[in-house]
């Protein structure tokens, strides 16, 4: 068979084997636009799920969108979620380029052109279409619309991870494998416990204690939410609507607080805010004075809402109190100027605080602390980092709560609740609440 024959040979089968008919051609017309649509999506998630902030994130658990809420829960597992969508996009990309070859190669096949030319039209006008709608557009669009984007290529994303999932999972261990075994630097970037253990050192000429532990406030203030440092719902006093007013002077006496919470029912149902300067020029009236026209508009906030944000509408509200609600609008607690502005130069006490707490250190290895008490202030008190407790905390954010996601049930006085090197003794139940926990820290033995 000679060089002629050869040529005519493979023009034919071309022509036999790559014809299609229109309605093929149509077929696939739509379906290389489809893919150009899912492209557009996985390669625009890259940049709108990731470049979300912390700050963000947060916003986003305040929401009840279905959207919103496979946001938060796509972004549990970046490298799993960023490995999902690489693979996704790959995988679509090499759709796009086997059906516009097919599609050009029909449409060029009656031109009779040698191989150099047909190779520069495929590759540059594929190349210029998965560039223009797979990387430019989408990327810049997601940059300016990140969390639109995300919400609107969350299903999309949402579908190829479960796809790809188990692959996903394999590349990132095999991935973590590699960069263990060829990392021999440990990052020079500073982590949390870093900076704290460099504020630790400054000398004392330079920073006394109080402004270190200042420092340290301010550096996690940006990342500390309205549930880390509000007083929960069982440590909120308030006024029944329906009190006269002569026990509201009774409940303001007893309580010494400046600003109560008015509900209905019960704490769920807030209806406003008394405060108790508003009363002073009205307190010797008579009991049928309505005092219901001196309640303030209430002001919720959302549990996950960041302190620094809180701060910034404090003043511009010029208020000093706001509500928390839950994700369910329940009332979570209350949250003051005063608790947003200890995270930073710590505890302050007037003269209605109790000067003894029941929190106390007995020793290196012992502590005793209210089951209401925070962990973070526990982490403080202790001199622990504050995430020392994060991977067993759960959603909770009291010591009490913590002891019940470590035991899974509800312990008994004096029974040892035991996770790693630390031991949980609850000293004081009443009813359904731990009131007091002894913390023991084991002691390390020496190795022989």
């Amino acid at each position: 068979m000679d060089y002629h024959s050869v040529h005519e040979f493979i023009g034919s089968f071309r022509f036999h084997f790559l014809a299609i008919t229109p309605a093929a051609t149509t077929v696939l017309i739509f379906l290389v636009i489809l893919l150009f649509m899912l492209s557009f999506l996985l390669a625009g998630s890259e940049i709108a799920f990731f470049s979300l902030t912390f700050k963000d994130i947060n916003v986003l658990k305040t929401k009840k969108q279905p959207a919103y809420r496979r946001i938060v829960s796509l972004l549990d597992q970046p490298k799993t979620l960023l490995a999902s969508m690489l693979i996704s996009n790959s995988f679509v990309n090499i759709g796009i380029i086997l059906i516009s070859n097919i599609l050009i190669e029909s449409w060029i096949s009656g031109l009779n052109l040698t191989f150099w030319p047909v190779f520069l039209i495929k590759v540059g006008f594929v190349t210029s279409l998965l560039l223009l709608f797979g990387e430019v557009l989408p990327k810049v669009w997601a940059t300016h619309h990140k969390i639109w984007f995300a919400a609107t290529a969350s299903l999309v994303v949402e579908i190829f991870g479960s796809i790809f999932y188990r692959f996903s999972k394999r590349m990132v261990r095999l991935s973590d494998r590699v960069e263990r075994r060829f990392s021999s630097e440990t990052s020079a970037a500073m982590d949390s416990s870093n900076l704290d253990y460099a504020i630790d050192l400054l000398p004392e000429h330079e920073a006394t204690t109080e402004e270190k532990s200042i420092l340290k406030g301010i550096r996690k203030f940006g990342d500390t939410t309205v549930k880390q440092v509000m007083r929960t719902r069982l440590d909120v006093c308030g006024i029944d609507n329906s009190n006269s007013f002569r026990d509201v002077i009774k409940k303001i006496e007893e309580l010494h607080y400046s600003r109560l919470p008015v509900y209905k029912n019960n704490l769920d149902e807030v209806v406003g805010m008394l405060h108790t300067k508003d009363i002073l020029p009205f307190i010797n009236e008579s009991a049928e004075f309505d005092w219901h026209t001196l309640i303030r508009q209430p002001y919720f906030v959302h549990e996950q809402k960041l302190i620094e944000d809180l701060l910034q509408e404090f003043r511009n509200r010029r208020m000093h109190f706001a509500v928390v609600v839950d994700e369910f609008g329940g009332t979570s607690g209350i949250v003051t100027l005063e608790d947003v502005m200890e995270e930073i130069i710590g505890e302050i006490k007037d003269e209605f605080d109790d000067e003894e707490s029941s929190n106390k250190k007995i020793d290196d290895h012992n502590y005793i602390f209210e089951g209401r008490t925070m962990i973070n202030d526990v982490c403080k008190a202790m001199k622990l980092p504050t995430d020392t407790f994060d991977t067993l905390r759960g959603d909770s954010d009291s010591l009490a709560g913590l002891v019940l996601e470590i035991a899974g049930e509800f312990p008994q006085v004096n029974e040892e609740v035991i996770s790693g090197d630390y031991i949980f003794v609850p000293l004081e139940i009443n009813k359904n609440r731990i009131d007091k926990i002894k913390i023991t820290i084991k002691e390390q033995t020496p190795e022989s």
